[in-house]
């Protein structure tokens, strides 16, 4: 009778995402996403403005002004979406250490600043032929200019301070304070009379707008959230080059252009 010596082989564990807390799997990972992302927001981006602008029907109230909404809706929905974002990977980085969650928290503000002025602008030209005026001292727009600000002193605040640790618990601290801002700046319309519309798609209720208008919404969201997601993989990758420069994982053979 034979004994076998072999050892019985051993199935891969499994992947987790905590893995990619690694910067050097996070750039893998991030190599292959940020490219597929880019093409899906310029395809998706496309596709919206051209149904948006050209093919969804004039509305009966607003006229052609509304159109604008296609692009300021998913600018001012993302640049509230990016301000929790950064306050979750800020804590998430300040509390467990996690190098990578405060450079996603870092990367994002860009994206979320830009949003947030996007979203600001379009208001404003959406609102001249609507309201009469360029701005007003809305709630709904006094709390998102606020929004710009906190990116603006977040980004300011993180890039002033030499050490990465201090940096992103300082950047922690400030985007956990200014969270408390998102919740006012959606809830505005409804706690305070304001001259700012109330929202078009809720989840409590059937959308107000036509089927073609929510198709280029629908395409514009998925293009701005596509744009959030390359560009903030992108500059991640781009810091994780600058803070870990001397890094063994960092070789030209490893570096995914």
């Amino acid at each position: 009778m034979t004994v076998s010596t072999t050892a019985p082989a051993r199935s891969a564990p499994p992947r987790r995402w905590t893995m990619y807390a690694s910067p050097a799997r996070f750039e893998h990972l991030a190599a292959r996403l940020a490219p597929l992302c880019w093409a899906i927001a310029l395809l998706t981006g496309l596709a919206g403005l051209y149904v948006g602008f050209f093919v969804a029907p004039t509305d009966a109230v607003q006229g052609e002004a509304y159109r604008i909404l296609f692009i300021h809706v998913p600018a001012a929905w993302l640049s509230m979406v990016c301000y929790l974002a950064i306050a979750f990977w800020a804590v998430i980085g300040w509390v467990l250490k996690v190098r990578m969650a405060s450079r996603l928290a870092r990367a994002l503000a860009p994206s979320g600043a830009l949003y947030t002025a996007l979203a600001l602008w379009t208001g404003a030209l959406w609102g001249q032929p609507t309201w009469g005026t360029w701005w007003v001292w809305d709630a709904r727009l006094t709390s998102e200019l606020i929004l710009l600000l906190l990116y603006l002193g977040y980004i300011a605040l993180v890039e002033s301070i030499d050490d990465d640790r201090r940096a992103a618990q300082a950047g922690a601290l400030l985007a956990l304070v200014g969270a408390l801002n998102v919740p006012i700046i959606y809830f505005s319309v409804r706690w305070w009379n304001t001259l700012h519309q109330g929202a078009s798609i809720t989840m409590t209720a059937a959308p107000s707008m036509a089927k073609t208008m929510l198709i280029a919404l629908a395409l514009m969201t998925v293009a701005f959230w596509a744009h959030a997601i390359a560009a903030t993989l992108t500059r991640a990758r781009a810091l994780s080059y600058e803070q870990e420069a001397d890094a063994s994982w960092l070789t030209d053979d490893n570096r995914s252009e």
